[in-house]
């Protein structure tokens, strides 16, 4: 067996753009556990940890509640458990699931990119403004 390496929070926290009070609320709340503990105490983490925190850190964006993401990571969890992966129906019950989640995504996405597109208009409404403005003032001058 391989020995991994481990990671104090902060450098998890610097890898995964997350503060150092989120990576503990996601701990609390049962997404993520560190891996070990040092001699003193410390939450030690290794990479499989630091996925699991992206993959997270991915699905706040789409608004995705903490049960949510729980129940989400749970299937991955399943689906990707190597001594213990779900086989026959169970395992496509899992799959189906998993997909559905991917639609709700792709979904939220869409409205992202439509909210994006509606922002980025009004931007420049307001750029096409200051520079009439600008026109106008010159041509008074």
């Amino acid at each position: 067996m391989t020995e991994q390496r481990h990671m104090q929070i902060g450098e998890v926290a610097e890898r995964t753009g997350l503060s150092l009070r989120t990576i503990r609320h996601y701990e609390e709340v049962g997404l993520v556990i560190p891996s070990a503990r040092s001699k003193g105490g410390f939450r030690l983490y290794t990479e499989a940890d630091v996925e699991r925190l992206m993959v997270i850190r991915r699905m706040k964006p789409l608004d995705f509640s903490l049960e949510e993401m729980r129940d989400l990571l749970d299937i991955t969890d399943r689906l990707a458990a190597p001594d213990e992966a779900p086989a026959g129906e169970e395992r496509e019950r899992l799959r189906e699931r998993l997909d559905s989640y991917r639609k709700v995504a792709d979904a939220r996405c869409e409205t992202l990119r439509a909210r994006l597109t509606m922002a980025e208009d009004f931007a420049a409404t307001l750029q096409r403004r200051l520079e009439t403005d600008s026109d106008r003032k010159r041509v008074q001058r």
